[in-house]
């Protein structure tokens, strides 16, 4: 075990570390102590890691046996990432996936958001993947603290903890509360998460997630197309129309939001206006192969 130690404390040394780059004076000492911790078994990481975020997301009923059935892959003896995602979703939660940043870990983390990581506890040519949580960061004794494993507050120093992390990309996510952006969300990032969950029809989930988007980028028109999209598909137009009108003031060169609000009205038998709108989205993209012949499209509907 020393002689594995000193060859993961070697490698790391031959490489610049992310943590190296911070200023530490700049942090205090943070430590999560309310989050839940389930003892994890051998190759059972993966459902308590997320059953460990989800409760502190909200959703109560998230448990490491019930999680165990939706994403523990006996063949691979764990969980794959695509997996913890997609169980997100399932519990009406839009899991955000951070950038490969140590910063953005920190910074979930004094936002109040525990992050859960995946790490390689061995060598990149033989892997050992372990999930675990971040739940604390002190700056003074330079050691990153953990839910992982059996250790309900493991202490790794930063450079083994990076190590680690590192050989998996430096993958990480959060879960955040309903309503709530992640402290790091950035638009084009966010959206995509929240479209996994529309894609999937959890309209609920997508729509505070929207919302919460709109909230945090009041500018930005994607929320209000989503919106729109949501009640559109739900056969709700009128509710729809508000949303792409909406769409429509944030963003008035958006072909799309014009090609929308005209089908928004043509279901409402609100012709004359939908085929003005449709008009507008064809002067904005002549050339498009969607919205160059929006009118006709109409006209050939009715």
């Amino acid at each position: 075990m020393a002689v594995f130690s000193f060859l993961l404390l070697s490698a790391c040394t031959s490489m610049p570390m992310q943590h190296e780059q911070l200023e530490l004076s700049d942090y205090q000492a943070i430590e999560l102590r309310d989050t839940p911790f389930f003892p994890q078994d051998e190759y059972q990481c993966g459902p308590a890691a997320l059953a460990t975020v989800l409760q502190v997301s909200g959703v109560s009923s998230a448990d490491p046996d019930g999680l165990r059935e939706q994403i523990y892959i006996p063949d691979r003896r764990g969980s794959l990432q695509a997996e913890l995602l997609a169980a997100s979703r399932r519990a009406d939660r839009i899991p955000y996936v951070l950038e490969p940043q140590f910063d953005a870990l920190l910074t979930e983390l004094y936002a109040g958001n525990p992050v859960l990581v995946l790490q390689n506890l061995a060598l990149a040519r033989w892997p050992q993947w372990h999930y675990a949580v971040v739940i604390g960061f002190n700056p003074e004794s330079g050691t990153v603290i953990l839910r992982s494993g059996t250790n309900e507050r493991e202490e790794l120093s930063l450079r083994y903890f990076e190590y680690t992390w590192r050989l998996s990309d430096y993958w990480a996510m959060v879960v955040a509360p309903e309503g709530i952006t992640p402290a790091t969300a950035e638009p084009l990032r966010y959206f995509a998460a929240v479209a996994a969950v529309e894609q999937q029809e959890r309209w609920q989930a997508a729509k505070k997630g929207y919302t919460a988007a709109a909230i945090t980028w009041p500018h930005d028109a994607t929320s209000a197309m989503g919106l729109g999209n949501i009640a559109y598909q739900q056969q709700q137009f009128a509710l729809a129309e508000e949303h792409y009108y909406r769409a429509t003031e944030l963003e008035p060169e958006q072909p799309a939001a014009f090609f929308n609000l005209a089908w928004a009205l043509w279901r409402q038998n609100k012709q004359a206006e939908a085929l003005l709108a449709a008009e507008y989205a064809q002067g904005l993209a002549p050339e498009h192969p969607l919205y160059g012949d929006a009118v006709e499209r109409l006209q050939q509907a009715q």
